[in-house]
């Protein structure tokens, strides 16, 4: 038997043993040992939705993924699980752009199930095999990594540029880390949660702001010299954030948006953003990247496990998304099989 645990509603994630699924042709079962609590899951979990996407039917969140696969030519192999499942066939996949692929097929979204129960049935082709080095959760950590690779991909982060990451959350704190592997010169985090600051600094930003604080425009200007950042990430998902993105891009810059809002709409200042010229790029979960971050991983550029601060048997996942949800660490951690 399978135990899972299916989003009703807003607050609602009831478990329930139900029938091990039999993975078709080209699909492979995977035993799941470690999901990640996303703060797109926070959305299902505290709104009952994420942006115009609603919960239709009971459905098994979690798109942070690694496990053991059960039977075929993978047998007894730890993977991570690439949540994502493009057509390769439309015209956007074979322009190069998966993450839009007009049928896409993504865990815990629509009717496709994720990765809170014990078992798994997925493509075999959208496993990837673990190096010995990396642990069950150093797996599950790969795709907040290849959303933040991506993002650092949309922003063009030159050797030497100075970069603003708004939001200090799990995402945040590793697109600090890859800009720092990218290049940056120097690295201005803000946040306002004392301990995602310390994290933040911790992880490689020169400086770390309370966005809060009265002398935060007075403070990223003086970072910056007056003169700007070439490129601003906001990851956090307000338009507070967005704002101070455009604060703290140079005119010409990018600002890349990465944070999903509580609502299906964002707002900023537009008469700033327009007489900087600024470019913006919206963040699309990733393209075919787990390789780059295994890579980044195991040659030790990329800090993934410290990230954990929180585990959770699959019989606790309300109290796990309770913690995430207070976030009350960086991230938390549920292991299905434990």
């Amino acid at each position: 038997m399978n135990l899972t645990a299916r989003f009703h509603a807003a607050g609602d994630v009831r478990l329930a043993e139900e029938p091990t699924p039999e993975p078709a042709p080209g699909e492979s079962l995977v035993e799941v040992t470690a999901v990640g609590l996303c703060g797109s899951d926070l959305h299902w979990w505290s709104e009952g939705g994420i942006g115009d996407a609603r919960i239709a039917h009971p459905i098994v969140g979690g798109h942070e993924m690694a496990g053991i696969v059960r039977g075929g030519e993978l047998d007894g192999v730890r993977v991570a699980i690439d949540p994502a499942i493009p057509c390769h066939e439309c015209d956007l996949c074979r322009l190069g752009h998966p993450n839009l692929c007009r049928h896409i097929v993504f865990a815990g979204h629509g009717f496709k199930d994720g990765g809170l129960q014990r078992y798994l049935q997925w493509p075999t082709n959208r496993l990837h095999p673990l190096p010995d080095q990396l642990t069950n959760a150093d797996g599950a950590m790969l795709e907040p990594l290849g959303v933040a690779i991506h993002a650092a991909d949309l922003g063009h982060i030159a050797l030497g540029a100075d970069v603003a990451v708004l939001g200090a959350g799990p995402i945040g704190l590793l697109l600090i880390q890859v800009a720092r592997a990218a290049g940056a010169a120097r690295v201005i985090a803000t946040d306002p949660l004392p301990h995602r600051r310390e994290a933040a600094l911790h992880y490689g930003a020169d400086g770390a702001l309370d966005p809060a604080a009265q002398d935060f425009v007075a403070a990223l200007a003086d970072f910056t010299d007056g003169r700007g950042t070439d490129v601003a990430f906001e990851i956090a998902g307000t338009d507070a954030a967005i704002e101070s993105a455009i604060e703290s891009v140079r005119p010409g810059g990018r600002v890349v948006l990465g944070g999903i809002p509580s609502t299906d709409q964002s707002s900023f200042p537009a008469a700033a953003a327009r007489r900087k010229g600024l470019t913006f790029a919206m963040v699309r979960r990733m393209k075919e990247v787990y390789p780059r971050a295994m890579s980044l991983v195991t040659a030790g550029r990329v800090d993934v496990r410290s990230l954990v601060t929180h585990r959770y048997p699959l019989t606790e996942v309300a109290e796990a998304f309770a913690t995430a949800e207070a976030r009350a660490g960086l991230k938390v951690i549920v292991e299905p099989s434990a």
